[in-house]
């Protein structure tokens, strides 16, 4: 099932369950059908998530870690966490304005999961049972300031930097999903979530053990080599198997 928040003609904000080419409104994230329906292509897609907070996961990848000069012969024994602010959620489809703070905005192609309910103190078995359904998303960075600054708010949390999309999709298993980075056309990051050094039970398992994760919250799962640069007049896209594509755009 693919479940969608969405923006009608009138300015409206509504979820809706995605078949074919068409939305079927649901009362919202969970609720039950209200009869109306939507086309497609008449709505704008919006992030499929309120959440209260994002959480990240950094170096997940053992090929990203090479890139960014780690030491691959002592890899993290717990995944290294950091948070996005709601602010930070962008639209599928969305024109990210260039940052003026930043010459090094970088995208990272991601796997994000919505959480379905509250979920404290939860074992790695029983991780993926507080799951709604997965999406794609983009880490934006601002590289430079991530270098310099004490801590990565700017450089992670600032407006917009945390594109989501197109839809949330439950029926899926998230171990051994293809995902690909493309700019401009061109393939940047090849990968598959099975080269994850963390599962995704362990991350959720991991960060419910401090941290209570609330429903609609989102958590991203790393990002494998490839990541750049991306400069005005740019379109990014994200593709996860079994989910669809993810598209932004830089602009001004």
């Amino acid at each position: 099932m693919r479940i969608a928040r969405f923006m009608d003609g009138k300015g409206i904000v509504r979820w809706g369950i995605v078949e074919e080419e068409e939305i079927k409104e649901t009362e919202g994230l969970k609720g039950p059908y209200t009869g109306e329906k939507y086309p497609l292509k008449g709505v704008r897609l919006l992030a499929p998530a309120e959440p209260t907070k994002i959480v990240c996961v950094g170096k997940n990848y053992v090929d990203h870690i090479e890139e960014m000069d780690g030491e691959v012969d002592q890899l993290p024994k717990e995944p290294g966490l950091f948070l996005k602010a709601p602010n930070a959620l962008a639209d599928p489809g969305e024109v990210i304005p260039y940052p003026h703070f930043t010459n090094e905005f970088h995208y990272e192609g991601e796997l994000a999961v919505v959480i379905a309910k509250p979920m404290k103190m939860v074992s790695d078995e029983e991780a993926l049972n507080y799951v709604l359904g997965y999406t794609c998303a983009f880490d934006l960075t601002a590289r430079d300031a991530q270098r310099k600054d004490l801590q990565w708010i700017r450089a992670k949390s600032a407006d917009k930097f945390c594109p989501l999309g197109p839809w949330i999709e439950t029926d899926l298993d998230p171990t051994d999903l293809g995902i690909k980075t493309e700019v401009n056309g061109q393939v940047r990051q090849n990968s598959r979530t099975s080269l994850m050094i963390f599962s995704l039970k362990k991350i959720l398992s991991f960060t419910s053990s401090f941290m209570t994760l609330l429903p609609g919250d989102v958590v991203l799962t790393g990002t494998p080599s490839g990541v750049g640069e991306l400069h005005v007049g740019d379109v990014a896209a994200v593709t996860i198997e079994g989910i669809g594509t993810l598209q932004i755009s830089v602009g001004h």
